[in-house]
């Protein structure tokens, strides 16, 4: 099921590397402000369903590639829609319900570290030099992030908890999607992963449909989290994985941390315990050791 795949460059990040990857961070970095102006009006279940189904529109809506998934290699897409889309987006906008965006996008920054140790114990390739000091800072960052809100009562520890279960999926998923994306190119994988997970995700929003409002601007907002935080990020994301490798390409939950931060608290006045800034400290300079050279 998961299998190793070669990055196109093993060096230090290109300018087309940074640029990928900051514009990742930009979108990405905001969807956790999305989802909380969002939960003003639409109930999480709906906000999924939109969020996965206006992905898929959008990138329907570009040019493709005919190409045809292999039978060997459907089970791992059918896998990827799951634990990459239909989860972890389905638990986030539920734990924002306990805890606010900022705090959300700090805890996505342990992302990296699920993605090394799931290629660690499954591919085989232990994380060296830079990228092994790397980790062991961004973890020390994810500690120091997460202890505030364990801390605040059992409602916030649990949404502590449901954002990691969702990392830990990435962790998988970004595995699983490297080897896709080089045989199929990115268009083409991540298109039919948003059609299966919004198929997964139609019963629940369909559910929760009854107790959405019909509010402009929570609308809006999940549909942008749709089209461009989800549609356009994941082509940019499958892209920066074939360039890079799952582990690095999965850096980039180090820098969505400080966008999150700077929107919930201009944005939606989100309180942010000290501790939690300085593991944002770390965190960056885990993306920044990440992004070296492999020795």
């Amino acid at each position: 099921m998961f299998t190793r795949a070669e990055a196109a460059n093993d060096g230090s990040f290109t300018p087309q590397d940074w640029a990928l990857f900051l514009s990742i961070a930009v979108v990405w970095g905001a969807s956790f402000l999305l989802i909380d102006i969002g939960l003003d009006a639409l109930p999480p279940g709906l906000i999924t369903l939109v969020r996965v189904a206006s992905g898929a529109a959008a990138l329907l809506a570009l040019p493709q590639p005919a190409v045809r998934i292999e039978p060997t290699d459907r089970r791992r897409l059918l896998l990827l829609s799951v634990i990459w889309v239909a989860v972890p987006f389905t638990l986030f906008p539920i734990a924002e319900q306990y805890i606010n965006s900022a705090v959300t996008g700090l805890l996505n920054g342990a992302t990296p570290i699920f993605v090394a140790t799931v290629a660690a114990v499954l591919l085989r390739q232990p994380p060296r030099g830079p990228l092994l000091v790397g980790i062991g800072v961004g973890f020390a960052g994810i500690v120091f992030i997460s202890l505030p809100s364990i801390g605040d009562g059992s409602s916030q520890a649990g949404g502590v908890f449901l954002v990691l279960a969702a990392t830990l999926c990435y962790g998988f998923a970004i595995n699983l999607a490297a080897p896709l994306q080089a045989a199929y190119g990115t268009l083409p994988l991540m298109t039919r992963m948003l059609l299966l997970a919004t198929v997964w995700t139609l019963p629940y929003g369909v559910w929760d449909i009854g107790a959405a409002e019909l509010e402009a601007g929570p609308i809006v907002a999940v549909l942008a989290l749709g089209v461009i935080g989800t549609g356009f990020a994941f082509a940019i994301m499958g892209a920066l994985v074939g360039r890079v490798g799952s582990t690095r390409a999965s850096f980039i939950t180090y820098l969505i941390p400080v966008v999150s931060l700077v929107l919930g608290v201009v944005f939606r006045d989100d309180d942010v315990a000290p501790l939690a800034l300085v593991g944002i400290v770390l965190v960056i300079g885990g993306a920044l050791l990440a992004s070296q050279a492999r020795r």
